[in-house]
């Protein structure tokens, strides 16, 4: 009788796979990102733009790909998070540099995402905190305030059009910090509650 090795009884996904790969393309786009962002041009905005785009497909193939092929590694586990946080994190550091974006406004959403993924894995050891129908939400909702922001309406549509444009990126923007703020309330609670159930 031939013994079976662990690793076939448990199969472990290897770090290089498409997943991780697409993960860390993202996170080598956002130095490109925050160099054409910072020139600050039409130009440079709109390369930007194409590349924050890109750098947000991979965020949403990485994790639907992993989940359809069962290959969830501990690293993506850890680097996809991340990842996301640095692209839109540098972005709204970068736009509040610019005058774009208040710097309350980057704050607030900058304290929440560090101090919820900090919570997060803090929490893994407990339960897994799965992302909320408002967390993706929020996601969306500071993706597209971000393309608005980006793109040199005023530059390429002049007035009225570039206005409208500017305006609708902040509408949604103030959009995405109100959700940003009750979805991590939401996420304290949750955690809170989790922690009480497992000391009872």
């Amino acid at each position: 009788m031939t013994s079976t090795p662990e690793s076939a009884a448990h199969p472990i996904s290897p770090v290089w796979n498409l997943p991780n790969v697409l993960t860390m393309l993202r996170i080598a786009l956002v130095p490109v990102f925050v160099v054409l962002l910072w020139q600050d041009t039409p130009g440079m905005r709109l390369g930007a733009l194409a590349v924050f785009i890109v750098a947000a497909i991979t965020d949403k193939l990485d994790g639907s790909i992993a989940r359809a092929r069962g290959i969830v590694t501990n690293f993506g586990k850890i680097a996809d998070p991340f990842a996301d946080k640095l692209l839109t994190g540098s972005a709204f550091v970068v736009l509040s540099f610019l005058g774009d974006i208040p710097w309350w406004v980057t704050i607030v959403i900058l304290v929440r995402e560090i101090g919820i993924t900090v919570l997060r894995f803090v929490m893994v050891r407990r339960s897994v905190m799965a992302a909320s129908n408002g967390g993706k939400l929020k996601t969306v909702l500071q993706v597209v305030a971000i393309c608005l922001l980006i793109f040199p309406a005023q530059a390429l549509l002049g007035d009225p059009f570039g206005t409208i444009v500017v305006v609708s990126g902040l509408i949604v923007l103030y959009a995405a910090a109100a959700v940003t703020v009750v979805t991590g309330l939401d996420y304290c609670w949750r955690a809170w509650r989790i922690a009480a159930d497992q000391r009872t």
